[in-house]
């Protein structure tokens, strides 16, 4: 069993001097990182944090954040992470569901979602739940100075990793909660994954050993889920600038790869990264040693060219999921390899993972996952029903630990003798910049094939009408040669003002979008 904050802190302990964690000109060494830790949770502990208090938290990604964080579990607490931008409505709802006793957050959020400034925010398109008065009862955290709308007794970040590091009596267990994350649903019912300690620890080991983070390694990225396991590794955390977006601006984000050993980007960054770096060609990096791909499926096109572009380089790729980081890790060149007609190889399953197949009413075979990196469950059916094995909707084949994705239950049509799963490719092309949502069907002709149809949902300036000629259809339309198989590149790419959701869950409505699509191709011929 693996504790995730002690996983951390030992890793601090066996090298107190060396360099842990860079944000800007700051730098904060093993020694200082794990005193900080500790003194964070010692100070929530003196202000009245029991095992099991939730913080709502938005703070953004930081060594203050990062500190607070472990620190929050450290005392026995669990962070909530919560979006801000997720509109009002839908962060209430979630707020309602985690019935938080903290909230924590920048000093700069509680200020725009207050008084004047909240209605700045709001015609700015941003609108923000009132902070400061979310929770009636909540005590408070802010990171930053003290600014209108920050309650009076909030209490400040820095002053709690200041404070004396005293030892904890009464440590929480490794089956407490430590993270709650909201992955979908709506203002009705709210969906959120609970993971415990053990979980996260189990995964994030997993994770650190699987991709080869080694210690000394200056790792590149500003997600908690790859800094963490590279803090466990005693490798060398950078984080990027505040608002540094490698897929929006990725000439921005060039300038920080330099002296990166370790990158770690989800496919459409890095397909906008190379393109980037196509037209700069001297400013590609030399030190990179690994190349960690994750958050989307990670396809040959893309893989080639990063294989060209960095021949020295090692390329991970992470399949995974909410409830279970990582699941399986491949080797990018033994998965530029493997065939590709009957399936996506995702690589061996980790350690802390255990699948099964369970055939479906249709004749297929099902994902089943467990094992210790599996989250607790889901925050609603808590503690009635505990999450003991996750359905995953993707079809698979196993071949002892090696797993091949063969698509999802229900989503598939047929372009000439291709099988074509919509949902190997929506997240890629949901990932890329200006788009908001994604979706791909198929729009059976005369003959009984299929035309592949994307359809896009642009984060701003929207067509009112199906539009092929929107800046964002064209700009996805020119990108996805590089990002996808060639069989199932689209015929056609079409911007629209939102996708058809039916049901509590939101759910996409295959079949009113594909009747859609059908009647604006049809307008348009």
């Amino acid at each position: 069993m693996t504790d995730l904050v002690a996983a951390v802190l030992a890793s601090c302990d066996a090298r107190p001097d060396a360099a842990a964690l860079t944000f800007g000109r700051r730098t904060l060494r093993y020694g200082e990182l794990a005193r900080r830790v500790r003194a964070t949770a010692a100070s929530l502990l003196r202000e009245g944090m029991r095992p099991g208090d939730r913080v709502l938290f938005s703070v953004r990604p930081g060594p203050d954040a990062v500190v607070l964080a472990l620190g929050i579990v450290e005392a026995g607490g669990t962070v909530v992470f919560a979006d801000p931008g997720a509109g009002e409505a839908l962060f209430r709802a979630r707020a309602a569901l985690a019935a938080p006793r903290w909230v924590a957050a920048e000093s700069l959020l509680y200020l725009a979602s207050s008084g004047p400034f909240r209605g700045l925010a709001s015609r700015r398109g941003l609108e923000l739940a009132p902070y400061g008065r979310l929770v009636p009862e909540a005590r408070h955290l802010r990171a930053g100075p003290w600014l209108p709308g920050v309650p009076k007794r909030a209490l400040s970040v820095g002053a709690l990793a200041a404070g004396a590091a005293e030892p904890i009596l009464g440590p929480a267990t490794i089956e407490q909660d430590a993270l709650v994350i909201f992955t979908s649903g709506t203002t009705d019912a709210p969906k959120a994954v609970v993971h415990s300690r053990e979980s996260l620890g189990a995964g994030l080991v997993d994770f650190a050993a699987g991709v080869g983070l080694r210690a000394g390694q200056r790792v590149l990225t500003d997600q908690l889920m790859v800094g963490i396991p590279a803090l466990i590794a005693g490798a060398h955390w950078t984080m990027p600038p505040t608002g540094a977006n490698p897929g929006a601006r990725p000439e921005q984000y060039l300038a920080l790869l330099p002296d990166a050993e370790v990158l770690f980007a989800v496919p459409a960054a890095l397909d906008a990264m190379l393109r980037a770096l196509d037209a700069r060609p001297e400013l590609v990096p030399t030190r990179l040693q690994t190349i960690i791909l994750g958050g989307a499926p990670v396809l040959r096109p893309l893989l080639q060219r990063i294989a060209t572009r960095f021949p020295d380089a090692a390329i991970r790729a992470v399949y995974g999921m909410t409830e279970i980081l990582p699941v399986a890790i491949a080797d990018g060149r033994a998965k530029l390899d493997a065939p590709t007609q009957d399936g996506d190889w995702v690589g061996r399953l980790v350690p802390s993972v255990r699948a099964r197949l369970a055939q479906t009413e249709d004749g297929g075979d099902e994902l089943m996952l467990s094992g210790a990196g599996l989250a607790r469950g889901y925050l609603a059916e808590l503690p009635e029903h505990p999450l003991t094995e996750l359905a995953t909707g993707d079809l698979a084949r196993l071949d002892g630990e090696n797993l091949t994705l063969l698509g999802r239950r229900k989503d598939m049509f047929i372009r000439g003798s291709q099988n074509v799963y919509p949902g190997l490719y929506e997240p890629i092309i949901a990932g890329m910049p200006g788009v908001a949502d994604a979706a791909m069907v198929g729009i059976p002709d005369e003959i009984g094939d299929d035309r592949v149809v994307v359809i896009v949902v642009p984060d701003r300036d929207a067509p009112r009408f199906p539009s092929a000629e929107h800046p964002v259809a064209r700009a996805v339309a020119g990108a996805l040669p590089g990002l996808i198989d060639a069989g199932v590149l689209p015929d056609a790419v079409l911007a629209v003002p939102e996708l058809p959701r039916a049901g509590r869950s939101r759910k996409l409505d295959r079949a009113t979008l594909t009747a859609q699509v059908r009647a604006a191709l049809e307008g348009v011929g």
